[in-house]
C-alpha cells in the first residue's frame, strides 16, 4: 500500500508520522533540526519503500526552511499544507479537540492519503527565481520597516518640533528624503534649527546629495525654521531631541536597507529571462516586476489557467450562495504580497495605458469604488500576464484592450 509522510515542524525538532493506504500508522519519530535529523528522516523514508521511481510524498505546514529545501533537493514531492486546513482535518481524528505534535504529523500524512488530488506540490521554480523571491520580499519588508520608522519619528516630532514637519510636508518622500534626514541630524531641536545660517543650510543640502536649487532650498528652510512655533520647556526639548536622534538612526538604517535591497533585487530580476516580458506591461518597472515574479515564480505548470493565478492574487471575487441568498465579494484569502503589488501596478498603468484607463473609467461609471475598479483591472492584467508568460510573447496594448469598431452612421 502507498505510504505518505507528515511532518509537524518546530524550531529545534520535527515530529514524523507515516501512514499506509489503510490509514495505519506504520512509523513515527522525532528528529532534530540538523543534518543528523535529516539523515534519520531519509533513512526512515527509504525503509518504507521510498525510491527514485516511487518517492514518498511529504506534507508539512510550511514552504520555507532548510528542511523543506533539502527535501525538495532530493526530488521528493513536498506539499505545503495551510495550518488552518490542517486544523480542520484534525477534527476528523479527535472531536475532543485534543492536540499533540505526533497527532498533527499523523493528520498531515492522512491529508495526502485521502485528499492528495486537492493539493499541489511546491512549484519547481529555478534557483534564480527563488533568489529573486528572497530579495524582493526582503526589500518589501524593508520598505514597510522604513514607513514604520518614519511614522514613529513623525509622531515624535509633532510633540516638540512641528516646524520641522512643516518644512517637508510638501516633499514627496517626507522624512525619508535625504535632505530631511541630513537637516534633522544637524539640528534636532527648534533652538538648534533657528541658529542655522544660510551657509550652514547650503552645506546640509549639498551633504544630502542635492546639486540643483541649493540656494533656493536653503532660503526656503531658513525662512520656515525661524517661524514662531509652540515649544516645550528647554530641558524637555533637549531630551526629546536626543530621542529624535535615536529614532533618526533607525530611519537611516531602514532607508539604507531598502535602497541596497532594491538595487540587488533589480540586478537579479534583470538577469531573469522573464524580465523583458514582465516589464513590457504598462505600469511595471524592474522593482515591481521583481515582486510579481517573486510570487508567481517561473514554473509555468503552477497555474494551469489564468483563473488559478487570479484567485492566488486575490483579484478574482468570491461567490457565496446558500438557498436564495447570493453574495459576490472581494477575496480575503490570498497572497498578500501579490495583492499589494497589484494596486501599485494598476495605479501606474492607468496613466501609462489608454486601454487600462478606459477600462478603469468604465468600472467606475458602473458603480465600482476605486479599489474595486483597480482589482478588476488587475484581474484583466493577470489574464494577459499568464498568456504572455505561457506563450513567451510581450504585452500588446491592442490585444489586451481591443478597440470596439465604431458603427457607421445610417443616412436618414
Amino acid at each position: 500500500m502507498a505510504v505518505t509522510c507528515g511532518i509537524d515542524w518546530a524550531s529545534d525538532h520535527h515530529d514524523i508520522a507515516m501512514v499506509d493506504g489503510e490509514g495505519t500508522n506504520v512509523a513515527k519519530a522525532r528528529i532534530t533540526d540538523d543534518l543528523t535529523g535529516l539523515n534519520a528522516l531519509l533513512d526512515l523514508l527509504t525503509a518504507h519503500g521510498d525510491g527514485p521511481d516511487t518517492p514518498i510524498p511529504v506534507a508539512i505546514e510550511t514552504s520555507r526552511g532548510l528542511l523543506v529545501a533539502c527535501l525538495r533537493a532530493t526530488g521528493r514531492p513536498v506539499y505545503a499544507i495551510n495550518p488552518m486546513a490542517a486544523a480542520r482535518y484534525r477534527e476528523r481524528h479527535a472531536v475532543s479537540r485534543k492536540k499533540s505534535d505526533h497527532l498533527d504529523a499523523t493528520v498531515l500524512a492522512n491529508i495526502l492519503r485521502t485528499d492528495r488530488s486537492a493539493f499541489r506540490t511546491l512549484p519547481a521554480d529555478s534557483e534564480l527565481a527563488k533568489a529573486i523571491a528572497v530579495l524582493a520580499r526582503a526589500q518589501q519588508d524593508a520598505v514597510w520597516d522604513r514607513t514604520q520608522a518614519a511614522n514613529k519619528l513623525r509622531s515624535h516630532l509633532r510633540e516638540y518640533f512641528p516646524g520641522f514637519l512643516a518644512s517637508f510636508e510638501s516633499v514627496r518622500e517626507g522624512l525619508c528624503h535625504p535632505v530631511a534626514r541630513a537637516l534633522l541630524a544637524a539640528a534636532t531641536t527648534p533652538e538648534d534649527a533657528a541658529r542655522l545660517t544660510r551657509t550652514q543650510l547650503r552645506a546640509v543640502v549639498r551633504r544630502a546629495g542635492r546639486k540643483r536649487g541649493v540656494e533656493a532650498e536653503a532660503d526656503r528652510l531658513h525662512e520656515i525654521l525661524r517661524r514662531p512655533q509652540m515649544r516645550q520647556p528647554p530641558q524637555v526639548e533637549q531630551a526629546m531631541g536626543r530621542q529624535a536622534t535615536a529614532l533618526l538612526r533607525q530611519l537611516d538604517a531602514a532607508c539604507a536597507s531598502a535602497d541596497d535591497l532594491a538595487t540587488a533585487t533589480v540586478e537579479a530580476f534583470e538577469a531573469h529571462p522573464d524580465a523583458t516580458l514582465i516589464t513590457s506591461f504598462p505600469g511595471l518597472g524592474s522593482l515591481s516586476g521583481a515582486r510579481i515574479l517573486a510570487e508567481v515564480g517561473d514554473d509555468r505548470s503552477r497555474f494551469e489557467d489564468p483563473k488559478g493565478l487570479k484567485a492566488f492574487a486575490g483579484a478574482a471575487p468570491v461567490t457565496r450562495a446558500s438557498g436564495k441568498s447570493l453574495a459576490v465579494m472581494a477575496r480575503k484569502v490570498k497572497n498578500q504580497r501579490l495583492a499589494a503589488v497589484g494596486y501599485v501596478w494598476t495605479f501606474s498603468a492607468i496613466t501609462a495605458s489608454p486601454g487600462a484607463r478606459a477600462h478603469y473609467d468604465r468600472r467606475r461609471e458602473a458603480g465600482d469604488r476605486h479599489s474595486a475598479a483597480q482589482r478588476n483591472l488587475y484581474n484583466r492584467f493577470l489574464g494577459c500576464l499568464h498568456h504572455c508568460l505561457t506563450n513567451r510573447i510581450p504585452y500588446d496594448e491592442t490585444t489586451a484592450f481591443p478597440t470596439k469598431p465604431v458603427a457607421s452612421a445610417v443616412a436618414a
